[in-house]
C-alpha cells in the first residue's frame, strides 16, 4: 500500500471515529451550497490602483457635448439617472450619497475620434432616486448570467444603503482590439 492510501486510510477512520454519516453530509451540504453560493458576493470591479485609494480612476476628455444628454457618447450602456443632473457629475455623485463599490462596464464608440473604450458605469446609493435625465441605453448588455456586462441589476449591493439615485460613466480607458470576449 502507498504512502497516499495509507495516509487517505487513517485520515477517514480518525473521521468516521469522531463524525457520525449525518453530520459530515450537514457539513458536506454547507460546503457545497456556500461555494455555489461565492460568485453571487459582491465584488469590487473597479480601476486596481484607484479602487484600493478609494477614488475613482482618472477619466479622459469626450468630445463636444452634453455629457447629461442620454445619446452623449459615453453614455451608451446606462441604465439609470444620469448623476450630472442630479447634484453630481459623471464622475462624482451628489452629496449625500456614496459610490457603490461595485459596477458594470460597457465598451462605447467616440464619434469624434472613432476609438472605442471601456466606460466604467457606477451606481450612486443612499438617497431616494433623483428622477431626472432617466436613460436606458443598451449597447452590448449582456444576460444576466454576465453580471458585470448587465445595467439591469441594482449595483448598491456593496454600499451601506441599497438604495439607488443615479449612475456615474467614467472612461477608463481605451479599448483593446483582439481581446477574447468572455
Amino acid at each position: 500500500m502507498s504512502l497516499l492510501d495509507q495516509w487517505m486510510e487513517s485520515s477517514s477512520r480518525r473521521m468516521a471515529r469522531r463524525m457520525g454519516r449525518r453530520s459530515f453530509l450537514g457539513k458536506l451540504g454547507a460546503v457545497v451550497a456556500g461555494t455555489a453560493a461565492l460568485p453571487l458576493l459582491p465584488v469590487a470591479r473597479g480601476h486596481a490602483d484607484n479602487a484600493r485609494a478609494g477614488a475613482p480612476p482618472e477619466d479622459i476628455d469626450g468630445p463636444v457635448g452634453d455629457p447629461n444628454a442620454c445619446e452623449y457618447w459615453r453614455n451608451c450602456a446606462i441604465d439609470g439617472f444620469l448623476c450630472g443632473c442630479c447634484g453630481g457629475s459623471y464622475k462624482t455623485c451628489p452629496p449625500g450619497t456614496e459610490m457603490s463599490p461595485t459596477s458594470w462596464i460597457g465598451t462605447c464608440r467616440n464619434p469624434i475620434d472613432k476609438k472605442d473604450y471601456v466606460i466604467w458605469y457606477n451606481d450612486c446609493c443612499g438617497s431616494n432616486p433623483c428622477g431626472r435625465c432617466l436613460c436606458n441605453r443598451n449597447v452590448g448588455e449582456r444576460a444576466m448570467h454576465h453580471p458585470y456586462r448587465n445595467n439591469d441589476i441594482n449595483w448598491c449591493g456593496g454600499a451601506s444603503s441599497q438604495i439607488y439615485n443615479c449612475s456615474t460613466a467614467m472612461v477608463i480607458g481605451l479599448a483593446v482590439e483582439g481581446q477574447p470576449e468572455k
